[in-house]
């Protein structure tokens, strides 16, 4: 099972009910009979398990505010800016949320009221502030003595730790949370949490962990964690090429997901449905749930499910023969892709930079000790001379020094872990994030040298038939077994990189039409040749698309979207060749003898 990073974006489950969904409605009608306290405590505890009940309740206490004490009016506010930020108005929740740290007395609203903001923050793309909030709110754990409070913290750390990749971090929060129940309170946040850790780490009971995080919460009511879990298993089911599958159960909750109104959660199904309908040939069902799921993304938001909406409506234009919305879809699915994988990279940075941050304070703050020490005991001397005091000063110095070097260490792995984020962990070249930004700067200095430049997309010919037949593990070798076989053909100056899956570019610099196609070409040869397993058993093929800054300008997205539609053209001719487009031409196929001539010429 693969990981799917990014699925998590939006919640803001981490706050979620306090009492089992079965008592809900007897609770409310209990407390409707009693007092505007114990209406409000039912409200809080039904927020995600049932929505709809918790909004009517705040809107019958709004009248009423002037009966509550001022710790429950503060607590009522609290539920206000969460119920804002549930509909995504994110930047007027974080406000409301501020006001109730700054302003409330009570250190348990402030601290539930902190870990809301923390997912906020999370949201709005301010990584660094919300895991610097996060380390002093995990420091607060210990003085924190209720309980329902603790586990809303504890499940904030899991989320924004699985955010950031650091699955086993977050796995031992969530099982700190099953560890640490409140009274009332079932499994179903803590084995959420602890199944998402185990699937994006690609744990082997994975798919069992999810099953049975779906089936707890299920059972209490909480059926927005539940299919979310079920999205992600639909993904799951789709790059398993089980698209019926991942269809029937989408279909079995899309009722659910409607009625719950939560527009990320909507998003995703419409995503996964429309992707799951384009690989059945579905166009009509693909594109209606492809544009719901773009209806349904957040304003100015990146995410998973927008790009994979974008790349749907992109293919089903194509496949359509609108050349004009294929080509708009394109963009904007490249817009939301490169988006996307740079909130990624800077989730994961943030959290290396804020740990690397507190950590060097601590070290600091030891450094400016030992400094007092040392001016302290340098007094001692002039008025004692005393020879042991000399030494120990040497001694402190050593520390000192040792200290330097230590946040000296820290600085290098923080620059080695921003190069690493620009590679891709399989074959060791760009990145598609990294690969845009070193094509962008190659770009611009053929511009200023009035150089040509060329680019070539190759994409592997039937390598879901590869890994089908042989598995996943033998689909890897090849993957690396193609950039080994690339290298040797490249320059210093070119640049190469994985789009993502089988598919490659290449960034030609100083590259005239004729000689991109002879070295697109030999690429070609040398992938051919290439027999990855002993025996012969085995043999690979690529198709090319070459565009030009002659016909396409130096802007890489221009770049990109042209070489796409000549790949595009080489796989409908036959795959295992070379197709270009050039201004006001129709695309066409380079013969083998043709490009070896040039070569030579070239």
């Amino acid at each position: 099972m693969s990981a799917r990073p990014g699925m998590w974006r939006h919640w803001l489950l981490a706050a979620g009910a306090c009492l089992l969904f079965p008592f809900a409605a007897a609770a409310t009608e209990a407390a409707a009979a009693d007092s505007l306290p114990a209406l409000l405590d039912v409200a809080d505890s039904i927020k995600t398990s049932d929505h709809g009940t918790f909004v009517k309740l705040l809107q019958q206490m709004e009248p009423q505010l002037g009966q509550l004490s001022p710790a429950q009016q503060w607590h009522l506010r609290y539920l206000k800016a969460w119920d804002v930020a549930y509909y995504g108005d994110y930047e007027r929740a974080g406000g409301l949320l501020d006001e109730v740290i700054a302003q409330n007395v009570d250190p348990t609203l402030r601290f539930r009221a902190t870990a809301t903001s923390i997912n906020i923050l999370g949201i709005g793309h301010r990584y660094e502030e919300a895991f610097t909030r996060l380390d002093k709110l995990v420091g607060q754990l210990p003085q924190t003595t209720d309980k329902r409070a603790r586990l809303q913290g504890l499940g904030e750390a899991a989320q924004l730790l699985v955010a950031a990749g650091q699955y086993d971090l977050a796995g031992q929060y969530a099982e700190q949370m099953l560890q640490n129940l409140p009274p009332g309170e079932g499994p179903c946040k803590g084995l959420f949490f602890k199944a998402e850790a185990a699937y994006r780490s690609n744990k082997t009971d994975a798919r069992e962990q999810l099953d049975q995080a779906i089936d707890r919460c299920v059972s209490v009511g909480e059926t927005v964690y539940a299919n979310t879990l079920r999205a992600e298993l639909a993904v799951a089911d789709l790059e398993r090429g089980e698209a019926t599958q991942a269809i029937a159960v989408l279909m079995r909750n899309y009722a659910d997901v409607q009625h719950d109104g939560y527009q990320t959660l909507i998003a995703q199904f419409d995503a996964a449905l429309a992707k799951a309908h384009l690989s059945l040939g579905n166009l009509a069902e693909a594109r209606k749930h492809a544009l719901a799921a773009v209806q349904n993304s957040i304003k100015g938001e990146y995410t998973a499910p927008l790009g994979m909406a974008y790349q749907v409506l992109y293919r089903v234009a194509r496949k359509q023969g609108d050349l004009a919305a294929a080509l708009a879809y394109l963009e904007q699915y490249m817009a939301a892709d490169k988006g996307y994988l740079d909130d990624v990279s800077a989730k994961a940075l943030a959290y290396q930079v804020v740990k690397q941050q507190v950590l060097s304070g601590r070290l600091q703050l030891d450094t400016l000790n030992k400094q007092n020490q040392i001016l302290q005991l340098q007094q001692a001397l002039d008025r004692k001379a005393v020879e042991a005091s000399r030494l120990y000063i040497v001694l402190l110095l050593m520390a000192l020094g040792f200290i330097t070097l230590w946040i000296y260490r820290l600085k290098r792995s923080q620059l080695r872990f921003m190069w690493l984020s620009r590679l891709d962990s399989l074959t060791g070249i760009c990145n598609r994030k990294h690969f845009i930004e070193q094509a962008e700067q190659a770009l611009q200095q053929a511009v200023r040298t009035r150089q040509p430049a060329a680019l070539l997309i190759l994409d592997l010919d039937h390598f879901k038939l590869i890994n089908d037949t042989f598995g996943h593990g033998v689909g890897d070798h090849v993957l690396k077994h193609i950039v080994e076989a690339c290298r040797p053909l490249l320059g210093a100056r070119d640049v190469f990189g994985r789009l993502g899956g089988e598919e490659f570019a290449v960034l030609l610099p100083d590259c005239a039409p004729d000689q991109a196609l002879a070295r697109a070409e030999r690429l070609r040869s040398a992938i051919g040749t290439l027999s990855p397993l002993e025996g012969g058993e085995l043999t690979v093929s690529a198709s090319f698309g070459v565009a030009d800054t002659h016909s396409a300008g130096y802007d890489v997205s221009e770049l990109l979207v042209r070489a796409d539609h000549a790949l595009y053209r080489a796989k409908s001719e036959g795959r295992n060749r070379v197709v270009a487009t050039w201004a006001g031409t129709v695309p066409t196929t380079l013969a083998a003898s043709e490009v070896r001539q040039m070569g030579a010429s070239a």
